[in-house]
């Protein structure tokens, strides 16, 4: 996996306070994955997640389960 050449964006939802990952929803259909890497060091690491596992972690969100 390249991080090039994904296309990578940010929740809408985000104020630009430096405090934000990026997703890149290009792998979903084809390998099941979700990149996620944090949107200050764009050229450092990125985590492949499961997309089962990332629907479940943004469910959890909207759902308030993460203390803020």
């Amino acid at each position: 996996m390249t991080t090039e050449s994904l296309r990578w964006f940010k929740s809408s939802y985000s104020a630009n306070g430096g405090q934000c990952v990026e997703v890149a929803a290009d792998l979903v259909a084809s390998h099941g994955m979700v990149p996620v890497r944090d949107s200050k060091i764009q050229s450092g690491p990125v985590v492949a997640l499961p997309a089962s596992s990332f629907s479940a972690f943004v469910a959890g969100v909207k759902a308030g389960v993460f203390p803020a």
